[in-house]
Parts: structure tokens; sequence; C-alpha cells
């Protein structure tokens, strides 16, 4: 699926409060088929932290499926964040093309709908995804 990444519509990704979604069931389930998928790094519009309406592609790494067919994905940088509590490191893979070393964000859940990925990356490795789900388990008392 590859679409253009949307500011505004329905479609649009959006920050949530993770102590306010709900029960969260996360799972480990990648499936190469196009869509997005908990344990796979996708690209999709992500919001400026202003939440001034501006934003830019980014990558994301999906950790679960809400009922409603949405799913819920932690942002990725590659800005050097070691040493801050908030960031998970996951080293590189294929998601950036430049090789370079990438951080999780635990404390930017974000709220993406399938129409709005751009593309797919990659399957994160399971052991990866694990630490990233542990961390986000600890931090808001997902299951």
């Amino acid at each position: 699926m590859t679409t253009q990444p949307r500011a505004t519509g329905p479609a649009t990704t959006a920050e949530v409060r993770a102590d306010e979604v709900g029960a969260v069931r996360t799972a480990y389930a990648p499936d190469p088929d196009g869509d997005p998928d908990p344990g796979e790094i996708v690209w999709t519009w992500v919001p400026y932290e202003e939440l001034d309406g501006r934003g830019k592609d980014r990558p994301v790494l999906v950790v679960a499926r809400e009922p409603a067919g949405t799913l819920l994905a932690v942002q990725l940088s590659s800005r050097p964040r070691d040493g801050r509590q908030a960031w998970v490191p996951l080293g590189s893979g294929p998601w950036d093309r430049s090789g370079r070393e990438s951080w999780v964000d635990l404390d930017r859940v974000l709220r993406i709908h399938p129409e709005g990925m751009r593309r797919e990356a990659c399957a994160l490795d399971r052991a990866r995804f694990n630490r990233v789900v542990h961390s986000l388990q600890l931090r808001y008392g997902w299951h």
C-alpha cells in the first residue's frame, strides 16, 4: 500500500495519551502483506510534537491493533538518545537506508490508520519488539 502522508482527514495519524486508550493487548504479528501489523516498522505522516498542524513522513513501530481497526505505534528517531529513560535503543535496520542507529520514544504513542500508512518498511525481530513492548507495559500497564 502506497499513499501520500496526510495531515488531515479520517486516516490522519494522531498522538494519543497512552494512559487513556483503555485496555491494550500487544501482539507480535508481522505479515508482509502491505498492511501495517504489530511488529512492523511502517512509514506514515506524524505530527510535529508542537501539534501545530505540521508534520512529516516518519518511521513508526506498530505495537498493537485496536478493536476499531486502528493501530498503536511509537515513533522512531535516528538522533542519539543514549541514557534517556523514555527512549529504547533499537539499533539499526532496513527501515533506515543510511544504516543509522534508531531509538523508540515511549512517551509518544500514536494512533495510526491503515489507510494513512505510506509504506511497510520491515518486520522488527521479536526480541527487539518484546523489549519495546515490555517497556510500554511497565510504563502504561498494557498487556
